[in-house]
């Protein structure tokens, strides 16, 4: 028989994340740096756009294989709208 791996699904927003967006893997606490590009700790399945711009990121974690929903951009993008302006 064969068995199909289980992947965890988690859904993260960002605007609740204290520091610089460095955060733990929900499920094995990898740390996720958005700093990080040679995607060692994560990789990115997929971005859903909208005509506003990134509303949600899925990523993988490369540890566990979690999939984490980074959601929250809209707002920070609003933020960071007003803090230019």
């Amino acid at each position: 028989m064969n068995r199909v791996k289980q992947e965890h699904a988690y859904k993260l927003d960002l605007t609740r994340i204290d520091g610089n967006g460095d955060f733990p893997c929900p499920k094995c606490g990898n740390t996720i740096s958005p700093d990080d590009n040679t995607e060692e700790t994560y990789t990115i399945l997929e971005p859903k756009v909208n005509s506003h711009g990134l509303q949600v990121l899925v990523i993988r974690c490369n540890r566990c294989s979690s999939h984490i929903h980074l959601t929250g951009f809209s707002l920070l993008q609003e933020i960071q709208d007003v803090d230019k302006g």
